[in-house]
């Protein structure tokens, strides 16, 4: 059963963060945090719903770092139970998709829980003073296949952000799969 994101609550501060990348290093929220904004997106390997729009975030957050807004994504998934999502895979998933930024894991499940992150894909989009103004989907699926009309919806919220530290008054929530919490 597909889990929807709550409505945006606008203005919330972005929690600060230090964890593991695939590239081996620690990044902080202060390490990855843009001139005009900031993307957060709780993923993983294995769910079809990012594997879906996993082309689709690429390409944003390519187009967005254009513009000053930097982008990170974070698996908070129990690896032990889903297997798929462990860090070895989150390695080969970010070199197979090309990811431009960077691929954290949040192997406490503490970061995801600050967040209150729900699904995957969750994505969270702050304005210059990490206060938060979007929190929605990617684009519209149907049947698991992105809708591709245009620029996607994350992609014009994060413009709008970035022009004008204000995100869109209208958000549809994101759908995927719920984080694969411990025990």
């Amino acid at each position: 059963m597909p889990i929807k994101t709550p409505i945006c609550d606008f203005g919330q501060n972005a929690y600060y963060f230090k964890l593991k990348s695939t590239e081996n290093k620690f990044v902080s929220l202060n390490d990855v945090k843009g001139e005009k904004g900031t993307l957060i997106m709780f993923i993983c390997n294995h769910c079809p719903y990012v594997k879906a729009v996993t082309k689709d975030f690429v390409e944003d957050c390519n187009e967005l770092s254009k513009i000053g807004v930097n982008s990170v994504a974070i698996c908070a998934n129990d690896a032990e139970n889903y297997p798929e999502d462990s860090f070895d895979n989150m390695i080969e998933f970010a070199k197979k998709n090309h990811f431009g930024f960077p691929y954290l894991n949040d192997e406490t499940q503490e970061i995801a829980k600050i967040y209150d992150a729900v699904c995957t894909p969750d994505f969270f989009g702050y304005n210059k003073d990490l206060e938060l103004q979007y929190r929605g989907r990617l684009r519209e699926l149907k049947n698991l296949v992105p809708v591709r009309s245009g620029e996607s919806d994350l992609l014009k919220a994060m413009k709008l952000i970035a022009e004008t530290g204000k995100g869109p008054e209208n958000q549809i929530p994101s759908v995927g799969c719920g984080i694969k919490w411990k025990q």
